[in-house]
């Protein structure tokens, strides 16, 4: 049974963290927030210890001698690992999905043949444990012919960086090699080979019980590092919300023939999904079409998601967990929110640590600078220690107020020694002109 004031422990240290704390501070049923390890933005909401995530007995010593009544988990390796698990196991609600249900952010192949069982809209593939096989079956593709492009995963968690869209099939072949060579260690253990999927992209988050789904927002997010979606990949630059191009019959179309079979033949295997469960779509002429699926909030989409919330996010968070949102409601603000990721010069690649950050009590009052990669010193002074170090967050009536607000904000941070893009939703303010 929750004691009536709910001591909350966040596991993580990013932007989608500090946006989880933000909101939870705001909630009438919170006593204590802890973040664990958190950052320098999160260290003025909560207090921020030094706990390994890795070590899951030291986790549940220290909710046990807290009195923790509910554990927030950000961040998807925990989650892979069972620490949701092992903290139901010791009585303590968790908020993420079980080790064998995180499978399905955690293992791409484990994923598609899910989707091939349930009959749920997705790329073609093939999946492989040797490239002997691997290579062999992309002789049997167009690429082989030059006709279409396709795409190589590796299986498990590689940070973001596991998946190469190869055009020829050269490219093809040495990304196959690579992954099973060790580039991506032991996520690279086994590999999927999927058809290249052509339209939008677009990101949808659902709370689920293990039973029923929730639909929260829709969003896009930016993932190369330059303006035009220019340059490597990241973990996002910059998104927003919501999407206007995910309409209410698509949002019904992807709960009914993606999202309800998912949890279904999840509930069926005896790893019910409880948690935030996010789909990345592809819109193709055919209809959405799942192209994998995150067991957490997404980052930095949760940061505009939090700020468009007007509900309490407590009890949606415990209903995951622990009851029901069958039957739950929530509100949200009925504007636009952007955010705008600031990183440190390099970034993707090898990146300056310890910088000073000035300028941050510069920012308006109305928009919401989320750290992600920081450290605040005793003095205060905040310095970044990480690649993607601060999501500059506003909203608007419209996307183009809400970009105008957040880069106001980003102009106002004294930080030479970072960057951003400069162009972030300008396909939602084109869909806006012509509207």
């Amino acid at each position: 049974m929750m004691s009536e004031k709910r001591n909350i422990l966040v596991l993580g240290s990013g932007g989608r963290e500090h946006a989880l704390a933000w909101k939870i501070v705001q909630s009438p049923l919170l006593g204590k927030l802890y973040c664990a390890p958190g950052n320098g933005g999160m260290a003025t909401l909560a207090e921020n210890v030094a706990l390994d995530m890795a070590d899951h007995q030291a986790v549940i010593q220290f909710c046990q001698d807290k009195a923790i009544d509910l554990v927030v988990i950000g961040p998807e390796a925990p989650l892979v690992a069972g620490l949701a698990d092992d903290l139901t196991a010791a009585g303590i609600a968790a908020f993420g999905p079980g080790k064998i249900a995180a499978q399905l952010e955690g293992s791409k192949g484990y994923t598609k043949d899910m989707c091939a069982e349930a009959d749920i809209p997705t790329a073609a593939y093939g999946r492989f444990d040797n490239a002997c096989d691997a290579l062999a079956y992309l002789d049997t593709l167009p690429i082989a012919q030059g006709r279409a492009p396709i795409v190589v995963k590796a299986d498990g968690l590689a940070a973001g960086k596991g998946v190469i869209i190869a055009e020829d099939i050269q490219t093809a072949r040495d990304a196959v090699e690579d992954i099973f060579d060790g580039a991506f260690g032991e996520a690279g253990a086994e590999l999927v080979v999927e058809e290249f999927m052509t339209g939008e992209e677009a990101s949808f988050f659902v709370l689920c019980d293990g039973e029923n789904a929730l639909p929260l927002a829709t969003a896009q997010d930016h993932k190369r590092v330059g303006d035009g979606d220019t340059g490597p990949n990241t973990g996002g630059m910059g998104a927003y919300s919501p999407a206007s191009i995910m309409t209410q019959a698509l949002i019904d179309e992807a709960m009914s023939k993606i999202i309800a079979p998912t949890l279904a033949t999840m509930a069926r295997r005896g790893a019910p999904y409880r948690g935030v469960l996010y789909a990345g779509l592809m819109l193709t002429p055919d209809g959405p079409k799942l192209v994998e699926y995150n067991a957490r909030f997404g980052d930095p989409e949760c940061q505009v998601l939090m700020r468009l919330l007007k509900s309490d996010l407590v009890p949606a968070l415990e209903a995951a967990a622990i009851g029901s949102v069958k039957d739950m409601t929530l509100d949200w603000h009925d504007d636009v929110a952007m955010t705008v990721v600031m990183a440190a010069n390099g970034y993707p690649g090898s990146y300056d640590k310890g910088t000073v950050i000035n300028g941050l009590d510069a920012v308006s009052d109305d928009t919401v600078v989320f750290h992600a990669g920081t450290a605040r010193a005793e003095d205060g002074t905040i310095t970044a220690i990480g690649g993607r170090v601060l999501n500059v967050t506003a909203r608007g009536k419209t996307v183009a107020q809400a970009q105008a607000s957040a880069y106001a904000g980003v102009d106002a941070i004294d930080w030479p020694q970072g960057f951003c893009r400069r162009d972030i939703g300008y396909r939602e303010i084109e869909r806006e002109k012509n509207d």
